[in-house]
Formats: C-alpha cells, structure tokens, sequence
C-alpha cells in the first residue's frame, strides 16, 4: 500500500470510528472501553530494548495477545470478505476466528494458506447440521470452537428494523448452502431476526457445551459470559477457555461493558483456564488494560470491518499493525518487557478502594 493510501485508510477509519460510537448509542450502551476507567501506573528505568508481545493460546503461539473476533457477512463490507481477513491475520502472525454466518466458507477459507482459525459457533434446531458444520471445520484445520451463548434470542437491533436488513441477493450464508438454511428472506422488520427466530436453538443449555465435547476433539471456548457465577458453571461444564463478551453491546443494554466485567469472570476462574475479552478495544493501551486484569487476549470486531471496508486485505493489516505498535509503546513506557511483567499493579480502576501500595 502507498503512503497515502495509507494516510487515506487510516484517517477513514478514525473518523469512521468515532462517527459510529456518536450515533449507535455504543457509549449509552457501554461497549466500549471507557477513557476514565482505567489510569496507567507506569514504572520507570526499566530496560525496554527488547520487547517480547509473544503469546500461547491454547497451545498455539501467536505474535501478539490481539486476535480476531468472529464477524458475520463481511462480503458486505468488501468483495473479499474472509479471504482477506484470514490472510491478514495470517500475515500478522494472529488467530482469526470465522463467523457461523460468514459469506465464505470453512472450506474457503482454509483455502486462503495456512494460518491459526477458530470457528465460532451458533448452535441451530437442527443439531445434525450443527455436528456436520462442527466436523466440517475441523476437517478445514480449524483449531478450536468459540461457541456463542448470548443468542438464544436476537436483541433488539433498531436499525436492521428500521432498514429492514437482510442480505443482498449475490450473498449467501455459505456455510449453510445447499441445506436451505443460506438465504436469509426479507421480512417486515429485520430480515436477520426473522432468521435468528427460524433457525437458532432458544433450549441451548450447559448440558449442550458438554455435549459438543462428544462430537470434536477441538477445545471450546464459551463467548458471552459475563459474571463469575457462569465462569465457575463454564469450567465446570467442560470449557477449554471464556470470552468475556456483550456481543457488541447489540443484545441486552445496561450489561456492563466487558472491562468492567472481566476483573470478576478471572477472579471466579482462580487460573483454571484461560480468560479472554471481545468487544470495546479501539487503541492498543486498551489491550493492555485488558491484559492487566487478568485477560489472557483480546478479540477485535468493529476495528477489522471497519479497515477491511475501506482497504480490503491490507487495511485489515494496516490496522493489526496499529494495535501492535501501540500495544508495544504502552509497554514499553510502563516498563513491561514482556506480557508476563503486566500486572494489576500497572493500572488503577473508577471502581477499586484505595491502593495500599506493595512492599519493595
């Protein structure tokens, strides 16, 4: 990519961004990371010459502790879709995990080269397209499964009703092509609920993330929990990791933004199993809040729609390397070396007593 091409996608994105936290009611509805939430307690003379941003997720070593969040349909953002974010991801050396209802399939994306995958799940009536899908994915080398619990039903999403949102005609959800369940129809207020209402499971239960542990050998991750109650629940079911998530803040509003919920699912955890946070990370000091209250990782969505919309492949590299080289700098500037010296005591919470400061 130019220069200015560059300079172009970046000043797209930013603007992008901040134009659609103002209007899709993200901070009423606390998606995002707060600017308040968090302060820095940085250390100082510390030798930060080298630093190391290397991290295993469930085995598998990535080059940063920043990943890709599932985002259905990105063929509407751009002609490449999931081809291109699973190259980029790739080429920055981190995990992509695909959409249940991506517009390119398991199959075609594997196709795209080598590179870690998740697959993300949403568990249908039918539980036989759900094994067929399952093994599907397994059989296309994806690593692991991020099953979604959040959805029994879908939220109120006020402006897919409005604009009566359904897929364009050239685009199908692949993954479910040739068993009827690709098209999504229109309806009279949103085509996706129309969908979500059909097809999706509501009797999704924990006996069910036991259950998918009979059909793959693939580790399971349970996205969505948001309290320690279900932490301890995951864990107890059989679940390889959590991901703190809201879904985007587009399913129930007044949940807390994941931040403020993350600090109590890795407490509840007590170290059993990994914890991950999805949703709200705009800037890589935000990763490394993230990262000082316990998450073993994030996941990044708006962020890769919003730069594969305006650049393709490379504004999703563009913005993997972003995060990056902010993430780098915030540790550097609070002497972290390594992702193992970031800890609580690096940052300072709105909602934590007064600090009682550790013993030299």
């Amino acid at each position: 990519m130019k220069q200015s091409q560059r300079r172009s996608c970046l000043r797209w994105y930013m603007t992008t961004m901040r134009l659609e936290q103002r209007t899709s009611g993200l901070f009423k509805r606390t998606e995002t990371l707060s600017l308040g939430s968090c302060h820095f307690r940085p250390r100082i003379l510390i030798d930060v010459s080298k630093i190391d941003m290397t991290t295993n997720v469930l085995g598998f070593k990535i080059s940063m502790p920043i990943m890709v969040a599932p985002t259905a349909m990105q063929k509407m953002a751009h002609p490449e879709g999931e081809y291109a974010t699973a190259r980029a991801a790739s080429a920055a050396g981190t995990i992509m995990t695909l959409s249940s209802w991506a517009t390119s399939s398991v199959e075609e994306v594997a196709s795209t080269g080598p590179g870690i995958r998740f697959f993300q799940l949403y568990v249908y009536k039918n539980r036989k397209v759900v094994e067929q899908l399952v093994r599907r994915a397994e059989k296309a080398g994806f690593k692991a499964i991020a099953l979604t619990v959040d959805t029994p039903r879908l939220g109120r999403r006020e402006s897919d009703i409005k604009n009566r949102f359904t897929l364009p005609p050239n685009l199908t959800l692949k993954n479910f092509e040739g068993l009827d369940l690709g098209k999504m129809d229109e309806a009279n207020d949103s085509g996706l609920a129309s969908y979500v209402a059909g097809q999706i499971d509501r009797t999704l239960s924990w006996k069910d993330v036991q259950w998918l542990q009979t059909i793959t050998s693939m580790p399971i991750l349970v996205k969505g929990v948001l309290t320690g109650e279900d932490a301890r629940i995951a864990i107890q079911a059989g679940a390889a990791g959590i991901i703190v998530s809201n879904h985007g803040a587009r399913q129930l509003d007044y949940v807390p933004a994941t931040i403020s919920a993350l600090e109590e699912v890795v407490k509840a955890t007590q170290g059993r199993v990994p914890v991950f946070l999805d949703g709200g990370v705009r800037r890589g000091t935000d990763v490394f809040k993230a990262l000082a209250l316990g998450a073993s990782g994030i996941f990044i969505g708006r962020p890769v729609v919003f730069s594969l919309a305006a650049e393709g492949e490379a504004g999703v590299r563009k913005v993997l390397q972003m995060l990056r080289d902010e993430f780098e700098l915030t540790m550097a500037l609070s002497g972290c070396r390594s992702l193992s010296e970031i800890t609580r005591n690096h940052i300072i919470t709105e909602w934590e007593t007064p600090r009682h400061l550790p013993k030299l």
